[in-house]
């Protein structure tokens, strides 16, 4: 590890330090990794690619410390809970369709054939009696 990576690690505890008492000195105070990362002087991506384990542990802090649940997974629970309401919506709508199509079935069926009512069977068993046309 080299120095300048440990002085990173470094500043990024102290960062989670602050942020998670509330006394932050550079960022807005909110506890998401963005604000994490710019109280610790350190680019975002490299506390994301470098320092996972970081964000990791941060995360968890904020979970066990202040007994909340982190924003970015609020958004997500927030974004689930929409699509889970779309996906029923969206059920419901191809259930509809469904029996739209089959009752639109059934009465072209049965305007074809009161068109033709000469049509018959071609092929009738035993036990099939044909449906007569209706009278009008």
């Amino acid at each position: 590890m080299t120095q300048q990576h440990a002085d990173e690690r470094t500043r990024i505890h102290e960062a989670m330090d602050r942020l998670l008492t509330g006394q932050p000195t550079v960022s807005n105070g909110s506890l998401t990794i963005t604000a994490l990362a710019v109280e610790a002087d350190v680019h975002r991506m490299a506390l994301m690619k470098r320092h996972a384990d970081l964000k990791n542990e941060f995360y968890e802090r904020v979970r066990n410390e202040t007994q909340q649940v982190p924003e970015t997974e609020l958004r997500l629970r927030e974004i689930v809970t929409k699509l889970r309401k779309t996906i029923a919506n969206q059920k419901a709508e191809i259930d509809e369709l469904r029996q739209q199509v089959t009752r639109l079935t059934l009465a072209s069926a049965v305007l074809t054939q009161q068109q033709d009512p000469s049509a018959s069977p071609k092929s009738e068993s035993g036990n099939v009696i044909p449906f007569r046309p209706l009278e009008r």
